[in-house]
């Protein structure tokens, strides 16, 4: 099955637009055809009629389908996050429109206890929002929502906990992702005084620093916990290739996530995590000479394995951030390969594809055969 996968693809939006620029190098600035051709796409979103359950996630050209979820969908904060960040790059209020009226489905998911993804949900949809317009019944949906989050920290562990399922297997599992998630507790410590979310990111942070990496740099995806001593009781995947593999995608969020602690902590662990995690991915033999990962960099089928621009467009996110807090601008050179790249003929979706999505090339979970390219 063919599919365009949907995720985190705001950054390449971000650099495309603002210009980004680093120590000596100067801006980025693409060709005039593919602005055009990117600006074909947005219309695509646009044209897309809201609907509260039918938040689009990804595409499979196999039978002209999208497939569309509730706001419960770990994905779902990614589309209005998009219109938010569209109306900031370009000052179009038909892109706060959007982003207004699909924001609005989200906020129920103020109160799902059930899930570790609040950051993707309501810090891409309501956080951008809230950038955007100031309004203090988003600033109030936010604070909700980390309180939400925060109830599924265990003291013993030093961790929030990731999924519910697997219950009989897995007594407290902890994804890599899940680092993505701490900057709503962040930040609601910033809206709120209330340090108590702070506190909570950092020990969730440095709970995952002890654990949850290799010493090449690479990162485990699962990690389980005893939730009565603490102690680590497996290091396993759910989404890679095998429990010793390096999924793409998590390796990227991984990255992204200590980049983004150490902005808001300066603590120079977390840096240090980020850089050693950034050069295994970057200087990985498996890379592809385009930049853009393999699903999973340990797939034996390289390099005839699918590919996830994702996990690119994480990475290409994090550096250009790596890159400010550290002057080394071998992760902006990367950074502007990943945007060139995804913005070619290859990547980037033609203007007469009528569906609401961007880049093609994604993996979203190989091991279930679903999203496959």
């Amino acid at each position: 099955m063919k599919t365009n996968l949907y995720i985190l693809l705001v950054a390449i939006l971000v650099c495309q637009f603002s210009a980004c620029k680093t120590s000596n190098e100067s801006d980025t600035e693409l060709p005039t055809t593919q602005d055009d051709k990117l600006s074909a796409r947005y219309a695509k979103l646009l044209a897309y009629p809201v609907d509260s359950l039918s938040f689009p996630r990804s595409y499979s050209f196999d039978n002209n389908s999208i497939k569309k979820v509730p706001p419960k969908d770990w994905t779902s904060g990614f589309f209005p996050g998009n219109f938010w960040l569209l109306h900031q790059l370009t000052g179009d209020d038909a892109y706060k429109e959007k982003a207004m009226a699909w924001t609005d489905y989200m906020e129920n998911e103020k109160f799902n206890n059930r899930t570790h993804d609040m950051g993707f949900k309501i810090y891409s949809s309501y956080g951008n929002g809230y950038k955007e317009t100031n309004r203090s019944d988003y600033k109030d949906i936010i604070l909700k929502s980390a309180q939400t989050l925060s109830t599924r920290f265990n003291e013993n562990v030093g961790c929030i906990r990731s999924w519910d399922f697997n219950r009989d297997i897995w007594e407290f599992p902890v994804i890599i992702d899940n680092m993505m998630n701490l900057e709503l507790l962040f930040e609601a410590t910033q809206l709120s005084g209330d340090s108590t979310y702070h506190h909570l990111a950092v020990t969730h942070a440095n709970t995952t620093l002890e654990n949850h990496f290799r010493d090449d740099g690479s990162s485990y995806h699962v990690v389980v916990y005893d939730t009565i001593n603490g102690n680590v009781l497996d290091k396993v995947t759910h989404q890679g290739i095998h429990d010793d593999s390096v999924w793409a995608r998590g390796q990227a969020w991984g990255i992204y996530g200590y980049t983004m602690t150490y902005r808001y902590t300066k603590n120079p662990a977390y840096l240090a995590r980020a850089e050693s995690s950034a050069q295994f991915f970057i200087n990985h033999e498996k890379l592809r000479d385009d930049g853009i990962p393999y699903w999973d960099f340990l797939d034996p089928a390289i390099p005839n394995a699918p590919r996830d621009v994702s996990a690119a467009a994480i990475m290409a996110s994090a550096l250009l951030e790596l890159t400010s807090f550290t002057q080394d601008n071998t992760y902006a050179t990367y950074s502007r390969k990943i945007i060139t790249t995804l913005t070619s003929d290859e990547y980037l979706l033609t203007a007469e594809e009528t569906a609401p999505f961007i880049l093609n090339h994604s993996t979203g979970n190989w091991p279930k055969n679903d999203e496959i390219d």
